[in-house]
């Protein structure tokens, strides 16, 4: 791996050629046709939105490394989709609000601190193509400073918080911060 490869993998962290396959549970297959993604909580305007909806919104590509809690790195994804910032933009979020919590289509869902708005993407597609099941498709949050537990897959719902609420990774044990660069793996 070259220097600027290690500059970019955290402590306790090894690349990974391929892309890992982990989740809890069974893989949900959702038609991307009868697919919803929520917005709601301390917002001014409530909305939902199908995957075709949220690609007729700006579309960014974001190149970013992902990094998951079991130690493993994936350098340079390329994530295609909207940018949360956009989705808060037109749901309106309170000033109240200081989190976001992510929910998937069972019982699956994590929270990260409204910083993280900016930096957030709702994704439909990786290196390419369309997310595929395994991978969350049709819909994924993508959080790159925090490890993949914090980028639901199967996203069905975001809800801005005005109180933190941990999620199903956290009541687990996973510490709430998430940060791979301070190994923030277990409380």
């Amino acid at each position: 791996m070259s220097a600027a490869g290690r500059d970019r993998v955290p402590p306790g962290q090894h690349v990974t050629k391929g892309w890992p396959v982990l989740h809890f549970g069974a893989v949900p297959r959702i038609a991307r046709a009868e697919h919803e993604l929520r917005v709601h909580g301390a917002v001014e305007r409530a909305r939902t939105w199908t995957p075709d909806e949220l690609e007729e919104l700006p579309q960014v590509e974001v190149t970013a490394d992902f990094h998951c809690v079991t130690t493993w790195s994936r350098l340079g994804n390329r994530w295609r989709g909207v940018r949360l910032s956009e989705l808060a933009a037109r749901v309106g979020v309170r000033e109240s609000a200081r989190f976001v919590r992510f929910a998937d289509v069972g019982d699956y869902d994590t929270t990260v601190p409204i910083a993280c708005v900016e930096e957030a993407l709702v994704a439909h597609s990786h290196d390419g193509s369309p997310l595929t099941a395994e991978h969350g498709g049709p819909l994924r949050s993508v959080v790159p400073s925090r490890y993949a537990w914090k980028s639901c897959k199967w996203l069905a719902e975001i809800e801005f918080l005005e109180e933190d609420r941990l999620g199903f990774w956290e009541l687990r044990g996973y510490h709430n911060g998430a940060d791979p660069w301070a190994e923030e793996r277990l409380v």
